[in-house]
């Protein structure tokens, strides 16, 4: 029998859903998936747009139409989103998102290392710097944090890790899903997978994608 979505991405660690309720609205599609949260006032739905500059301290801003590198979602915080929700508006075949399942970073740096490793945020929040680990268990697995702006090592073993991960991630071969059509949808566990976009090439720059993350699945 086919697996159910959320089988889906207990195994895999994501789901592609191809054109997936396109006449749906977002938000409507979200509340049949799972539970949305707003992590910050009238952040519910987040739009995605490419952009050559941008604000400091952001993705856009540092890297522009470059490459993103590999990272899951507000690391930074002490309790990250478990599931992010990507909803094509207006894609491109030869920007696909690209998608390394955080276990082959466990099997390689070592779950010892891993969760032994602390980090902490490169600014302080609300005027103090909150020390996290890399991984920590939870009820039926691991809960796994990579941000290499946002997060700066915090300890000896935090250092270790930070080399051997970013050593990974330079001779990784992730999956690219290409989110093109009205309605292609992407559920990816965050507690899991890394994700990072490829760089956007000229004409382009119109590229649309939508955000909504979810704190579990129905």
């Amino acid at each position: 029998m086919p697996l159910s979505i959320t089988e889906e991405v207990a195994r895999h660690g994501y789901v592609f859903l191809r054109e997936h309720h396109p006449d749906m609205n977002f938000a409507a599609v979200a509340n049949a998936l799972g539970q949305p949260i707003t992590p910050w006032e009238g952040g519910l739905i987040q739009e995605l747009v490419p952009r050559a500059t941008s604000t400091p301290n952001t993705y856009s801003g540092i890297f522009g139409l470059d490459r993103f590198p590999f990272h899951t979602d507000l690391a930074h915080w002490r309790l990250p989103p478990r599931y992010l929700l990507l909803r094509c508006v207006r894609g491109f075949a030869d920007v696909p998102t690209l998608l390394l399942d955080g276990c082959s970073l466990i099997d390689i740096v070592t779950l010892d290392v891993l969760t032994r490793a602390i980090f902490k945020p490169r600014r302080p929040q609300d005027g103090a710097i909150t020390l996290l680990r890399l991984c920590e268990p939870t009820d039926n697995g691991y809960r796994l944090r990579w941000d290499e702006i946002f997060l700066k090592p915090g300890s000896k073993v935090g250092d270790i890790a930070n080399q051997r991960v970013r050593e990974c991630l330079a001779d990784c071969k992730p999956a690219a899903i290409s989110l093109i059509h009205l309605g292609d949808t992407l559920l990816i566990d965050n507690w899991r997978m890394l994700h990072a976009r490829a760089p956007i090439p000229a004409g382009r720059e119109n590229r649309k994608i939508e955000r909504i993350y979810l704190e579990g699945l129905n």
